[in-house]
């Protein structure tokens, strides 16, 4: 195993009597994320990787924490402005957090910046022959290259703007790269200042022309910054330096007294813009008297200032990884087909309709092992051309900026089906995108809705409802991702297909709830929130519970990004001192705090780092030997179970209840990607011990889509591959009694498991 780390501060000592809230039993969320982004960090220094990886992932290690200081940092401030006494469940004040998460991400933020020059960029050069050169190094005929592009492309859009008594200092907008610009008349010893913004939505990384096979390229700030006297010309130009700003975006929202959701939320994106600054970056090299007088003129500290001896903005350093470089790239993965609807399946794909497939049965499809195009767009796109298709009703919480989700539901409006559309135009960051699609479904006829005050509308699901037989029927898209075509290649998500009548008939009242009002609506198989999510949860654990203290097998395993939730978390500590064993399978922060005596020896911890994001939510409950398996768009965090609206649905067929069991066993036995929580707050990256077979979640789960496109290719072989299940026995994924890695059981071990019907109703 690598050394393991702590956490940004080390968590305080729970007191041997210690009662079940005590706030020492909780792990701070803000502490917890910046750890969850420690793991992050260490994927770009992991040398098994490729090159172009390693900094793709420190350019995804500095977006995370600059929407970290946005959200976080921004509405820590606040809290401490208005009095707030505590901020969490551990019991800290704002203030104390603000101070700890400070200094955190200022290490964290220097240690990015440190870890880029001192290593990648130069092993960058050394390993792709990607060269990031310095003015110094270009050669004359690169420097009237530039010098071209500059006068062609920059200059005509640059803006200066002087500060002086007629000109007072310039708004910035947030996270934009500017240039502080000190200079003097060559007839006076007066000095003068200017901001220059950089346009950085062109290009940051400009190529230039090279020797050989290398590639060289200069940051645009860099050409902006030797040819800036080109902007004040007559002036003598005695320093530029490069700075950054980050405002708050953790604005209040007074939903109950907005007359008009939309222009409310379109006013908080201009609130947003003219935020309160909260950090400022700079150059290390800046003197002393420019910084004071950036922090004087946007209202910050010292505790604000974070120096950087690089490159600023290094979330640009994603754009390195699309290269076309393959050698220095993971090999390219290519999404399969979901089963029964890939080629070689009775007939061919073309020659069926997605409709009559689902009446043969489920379908539970796993991005981006399969792909996205084959399965939920698939649903959606016969569904706005199919003649007998009455209505479409979808949920958008996120989609990709050229849609074809959006493509197929203008499609079906404009040939007169009834399309309902709930658009979230409070998801964070997104929300400009969600106006504008909302507005253009607006101008076909389609009806969009934009949220219930006080409540996004998180649930992931799609609703066709088509004429057959003279009556009217449902087919149904119920996930844990968003209908966005990227997100659904890098982001590990799963979505169940499905025209069973009775969740039909929850979704049906599910977009009646959200279009109208209904908040008394009842549910047969779906578990929504808010309202019955947290009740149901609940419930399943103390089933659990209940059956442990019986001398029965108690076992659950959950899948999440996150856990936060203290009436979950004190629930799961009841659990775990009553002998139920518990995994929980969590990416991102973790409150609870496992391995603790007396309270969560039984409980173990583990988050997964790789390739690919795990984003997918799979909740198993032992429930005396009749597995409860449900899959959806909810975390066990407080927003999710009481400030949104979510949906889970239940996974009865016993083959898609191995397809899920098979998940969860191989993130249990991962010793290449698994990092395990420890109650100090240690993460710790397993390594297969000697003579242990390594096992790796997303290379393992590829090669079993692979299996499965080559038993449908005719003369391909392998016709068992795609029927491989790891369902659970005695004791759910793993071995009897929960070892700390079970190893994944081959397909031969075990037989598919069907729940009852009295448990699929109590979930």
């Amino acid at each position: 195993m690598t050394e393991p780390f702590r956490q940004a501060v080390r968590p305080r000592e729970v007191p041997v009597d210690a009662r079940p809230g005590h706030p020492w039993l909780f792990f701070n969320q803000e502490l917890s994320w910046l750890d969850f982004n420690r793991r992050v960090f260490e994927q770009a220094r992991d040398p098994g990787l490729p090159v172009l990886e390693r900094v793709r992932f420190l350019g995804i290690t500095a977006s995370n924490l600059d929407e970290f200081v946005q959200k976080r940092i921004g509405g820590l401030r606040r809290q401490e402005a208005a009095g707030v006494t505590r901020t969490g469940s551990d019991g800290r004040l704002p203030s104390e957090v603000l101070a700890l998460t400070r200094s955190a991400t200022r290490r964290m933020e220097t240690g990015i910046d440190r870890y880029w020059q001192e290593e990648l960029k130069p092993l960058l050069a050394e390993v792709a022959g990607v060269r990031l050169l310095d003015y110094g190094t270009l050669t004359p005929a690169q420097e009237r290259e530039l010098t071209l592009y500059f006068r062609k492309h920059l200059y005509p859009i640059l803006t200066p703007l002087a500060v002086d008594p007629g000109h007072p200092f310039p708004f910035i907008s947030n996270l934009s790269l500017s240039l502080a610009i000190e200079m003097r008349h060559p007839d006076s010893s007066a000095l003068h200042f200017a901001r220059l913004k950089v346009p950085v939505h062109s290009e940051r990384w400009l190529p230039v022309r090279g020797a050989g096979t290398e590639l060289g390229f200069v940051a645009i700030e860099e050409v902006v910054r030797h040819n800036v006297a080109e902007l004040f010309r007559g002036m003598e130009i005695l320093r530029v330096h490069a700075f950054r700003v980050t405002r708050n975006a953790d604005i209040e929202r007074e939903e109950e007294e907005a007359e008009d959701l939309l222009a409310m939320i379109s006013e908080e994106l201009r609130e947003r813009r003219l935020a309160p600054v909260v950090r400022l970056e700079v150059e290390k090299a800046m003197p002393p008297h420019l910084r004071a007088l950036l922090l004087k003129e946007l209202g910050l500290g010292v505790e604000d200032l974070v120096e950087l001896t690089g490159e600023l903005a290094l979330a640009d350093c994603i754009a390195f990884g699309s290269l076309p470089l393959p050698d220095h790239r993971p090999d390219p993965w290519e999404p399969v087909a979901a089963e029964r609807l890939g080629l070689g399946e009775l007939e061919a794909a073309a020659e069926r309709d997605i409709f009559s497939v689902l009446r043969e049965g489920d379908i539970l499809v796993h991005h981006p092992y399969e792909s996205f195009s084959s399965t939920a767009l698939r649903l959606l796109q016969e569904a706005a051309l199919d003649p007998a298709v009455l209505a479409i009703k979808q949920t958008l919480y996120r989609t990709s900026d050229d849609s074809q989700v959006i493509g197929a539901l203008l499609r079906a409006a404009d040939q007169g089906k009834q399309v309902a559309v709930m658009v979230e135009v409070k998801a964070r960051f997104d929300e400009q995108n969600n106006i504008e699609w909302a507005r253009m479904l607006e101008t076909v006829g389609a009806h969009v809705t934009y949220g219930i005050v006080g409540l996004k509308t998180h649930a992931k699901a799609l609703l066709v409802i088509r004429e057959e037989d003279g009556h009217p029927r449902t087919y149904c898209h119920i996930g844990t991702g968003n209908y966005h075509k990227e997100n659904a290649d890098a982001y590990t998500d799963l979505g169940l297909l499905t025209s069973d009548p009775e969740i039909g008939a929850d979704l049906v009242n599910l977009f009646h709830y959200l279009t109208g009002y209904a908040p008394a609506q009842s549910y047969s198989r779906l578990v929504v929130a808010p309202g019955m999510m947290r009740r149901s949860f609940g419930e399943l654990i103390g089933r659990e519970i209940a059956n442990a203290r019986e001398g029965r097998p108690a076992r659950i395993v959950a899948k999440m990004n996150a856990i936060d939730d203290p009436r979950i978390i004190r629930r799961l500590y009841e659990a775990s001192r009553a002998g139920v064993s518990i995994d929980l399978i969590v990416r991102g922060h973790c409150c609870l705090r496992p391995g603790l005596p007396g309270h969560s020896e039984n409980i173990r911890v583990v988050s997964i780092i790789g390739r690919f994001l795990e984003h997918d939510r799979i909740f198993y409950f032992e429930n005396g030997g009749e597995p409860v398996f449900l899959i959806g768009s909810a975390d066990w965090r407080r927003r999710n179970l009481d400030s949104r609206v979510e949906a889970i649905a239940p996974i009865d067929d016993g083959a898609l209840k191995a397809q899920l069991a098979r998940v969860l066993e191989l993130a249990l036995a991962d010793n290449q990607l698994a990092w395990e929580l420890s109650a100090d707050g240690r993460y710790e990256r397993r390594r297969p011990a000697a003579g242990e077979r390594p096992v790796q979640l997303h290379e393992s789960l590829m090669e079993d889509a692979r299996l499965r496109r080559w038993s449908r290719v005719p003369g391909g072989g392998a016709t068992r591959a795609h029927t491989v299940r790891v369902a659970p026995a005695a004791s759910a994924p793993g071995e009897p009694g929960g070892g700390r890695r079970p190893a994944a059981r081959p397909a031969d071990d075990v037989r598919p498991v069907r729940a009852s019907r009295s448990a699929r109703a109590s979930a």
